[in-house]
């Protein structure tokens, strides 16, 4: 078992003022694999401490040093490449194939994006009547979830770094291997000490220790819209910034045109990878009326050749999900959708014949909905699908657009006809047949899904104050 009970403060890793350890468990069978300290806000307070006295140095770094370092961590990054890839394997239950090509490369993906957008980026813009200058922020804190736990550390953690601020970071306590092995290749690259730090904890010490510091000048949260609502709060009496990247229930258009069967398909992949654990999954597939019982057939059998299992097997398309509280959430859910009289097409209630150990749930697929039902307006986080139908391109955009969320959407048809209806979507990001955004383009959405946006140079202006100078 990993002993991973010290946190990473002013350079160093050191003990927890209190010992208060938590043991983390492997949803793939449930065996104990690593040991992680619960931070409090003592340990906050030195990490911040820390940070605050970094950044009077590293605020007035030049950008070609930062250049420099954030190409010497993404090259220790690609040497400890399947490190990083078997870590989050292990601590969330990706299975690996998965885990190497997606979870993964999202770390060397943003430490990529940030250091293209710093060599470009313009911190001072002359004006008429004076001068304008981006500023780093000061001391963000960083709060991250477990479901992407490498992508949401690095496009954090890499445009603070590449604008000059210092980071406390609280990663998520189900998840604590990638975090701890992100940290000692910051230490590797040579960062001076206290720009980066890292505190285990639970949200309501840790997350809510770093959301109300007075010494902390923005905060960074990704998570469940009720978490961030807890974030703002938290946040509010220091009138700090607050960024927020939150929860989803994105639909997935797909016109009536010749690549249909495909589309359903891919569909039904995009919902269950990652085992539905994604804020921007297309958890809602809406197909026109005539080809309604079509796509459900379609979608039924691109289902039953999925195959959920180990996450250490090449052949395992769906992992478990990341926990035991998590599991019966994701079930609880699926009994909601029975009770209200939707219709199972596939999968249901309970686990995967033969998978007793471990968090393994059906792959489900509900049909005949209505609007109103919970399963189709609240995020359940795992992989259920609910198809709907639609009669009219008005229909359909009044359904898309019927969530409290706005993160993402998806349309499939001709282009025409898909570009014209991702303008009338409320989401921040739209997928046009297929295609997914680069890590240049922002991320982020409308609505209940947040503010603020990440990836790239748009991710910098969270972390960025502006100043005018006149004269």
């Amino acid at each position: 078992m990993l002993d991973l009970t010290n946190f990473y403060i002013d350079g160093k890793w050191v003990s927890p003022v209190k010992s208060n350890s938590s043991i983390v468990t492997s949803p793939a069978d449930e065996a104990e694999v690593a040991r992680i300290s619960l931070g409090s806000s003592i340990d906050v307070d030195l990490a911040v401490d820390a940070a605050r006295h970094a950044f009077n140095n590293f605020s007035q770094s030049s950008v070609d040093e930062r250049i420099e370092l954030l190409q010497k961590l993404l090259d220790i990054y690609l040497e400890r490449y399947e490190e990083m890839a078997q870590a989050i394997s292990l601590e969330m239950g990706a299975p690996i194939v998965f885990s190497r090509s997606n979870q993964a490369a999202c770390g060397s993906g943003h430490l990529r994006s940030a250091i293209d957008a710093l060599k470009d980026y313009s911190f001072d813009q002359p004006m008429k009547s004076g001068h304008v200058y981006r500023e780093p922020i000061g001391v963000c804190g960083l709060i991250t979830p477990w479901n992407w736990p490498i992508n949401q550390i690095a496009c954090k953690v890499a445009p603070a770094l590449a604008t000059g601020c210092t980071v406390v970071l609280k990663a998520s306590e189900l998840a604590p291997l990638s975090s701890h092995l992100f940290a000692e290749m910051i230490d590797q690259a040579g960062y001076s000490a206290g720009v980066f730090n890292l505190v285990d904890g639970l949200g309501q010490e840790v997350g809510a220790a770093i959301s109300s510091h007075p010494g902390i000048d923005m905060v960074s949260f990704t998570g469940s819209t009720e978490a961030g609502v807890a974030v703002s709060r938290a946040a509010s009496e220091t009138v700090k910034r607050v960024c927020l990247e939150l929860g989803g229930k994105s639909p997935n258009i797909i016109l009536d045109h010749s690549n249909f069967k495909k589309a359903v398909e891919d569909g039904v992949n995009s919902c269950f990878r990652n085992t539905g654990q994604s804020c921007n999954a297309p958890t809602r597939m809406l197909v026109p009326s005539s080809r309604y019982e079509e796509a459900i057939e379609i979608a039924k059998d691109y289902a039953s050749n999925i195959t959920v299992g180990n996450p250490q097997s090449s052949e395992t398309d769906i992992g478990p999900l990341v926990s035991e509280m998590h599991f019966h959430r994701v079930q609880n859910y699926i009994k909601i959708g029975i009770e209200e009289g939707a219709r199972v097409v596939f999968g249901g209630p309970g686990k995967p014949n033969g998978m007793e150990e471990g968090y393994y749930t059906k792959p489900t697929l509900f049909a005949d909905l209505d609007q109103s039902m919970r399963i189709v307006q609240e995020e359940i986080f795992g992989p259920v699908l609910c198809l709907q139908s639609f009669d009219t391109i008005e229909d359909v955009v009044s359904m898309a657009n019927d969530s409290p969320f706005g993160l993402a959407a998806y349309v499939s048809g001709s282009s025409e006809d898909a570009h014209a209806i991702a303008h009338k979507l409320r989401a921040g990001m739209i997928g046009i047949n297929g295609d997914s955004q680069g890590f240049d383009c922002p991320f982020g959405g409308y609505k209940q899904s947040g503010n603020g946006r990440e990836w790239g140079e748009f991710g910098f202006e969270d972390y960025l104050e502006i100043k005018t100078i006149a004269g």
